[in-house]
């Protein structure tokens, strides 16, 4: 079994690196969130996506109260390491609002 130390991410100074959901079979992105390494270790052992939540000081289960979880099919690390890609399959809305993607709300076309 992988873990975070096997992927070569590069944590920042308070332990956490940002994590992007985005819908394994669409390509639709989902969310943002973040992670520390021992939410990153739950996440790959468990396939359920696992984030850090910074305001809280602890580590939360998508969809653990909401029903709307996300199921973990492939976890990509960026090419310096410091940005983790994961691609799941999103059960219900992915935003805490009631949206299906975070990045619904406001949109500027440019050109």
């Amino acid at each position: 079994m992988a873990r975070a130390e096997d992927l070569g991410v590069r944590f920042d100074a308070a332990g956490l690196v940002p994590v992007i959901a985005q819908q394994w079979d669409s390509g639709e992105v989902l969310m943002l969130a973040w992670m520390d390494a021992a939410a990153l270790d739950r996440t790959l052992a468990t396939g359920e996506a696992t984030y850090y939540s910074r305001s809280r000081q602890q580590q939360w289960i998508k969809g653990e109260t909401s029903g709307h979880t996300q199921r973990v099919r492939e976890v990509r690390v960026d090419c310096d390491g410091d940005t983790i890609l994961l691609l799941v399959e999103q059960s219900g809305p992915a935003c805490h609002n009631g949206t299906r993607s975070c990045f619904e709300t406001s949109r500027t076309e440019i050109g």
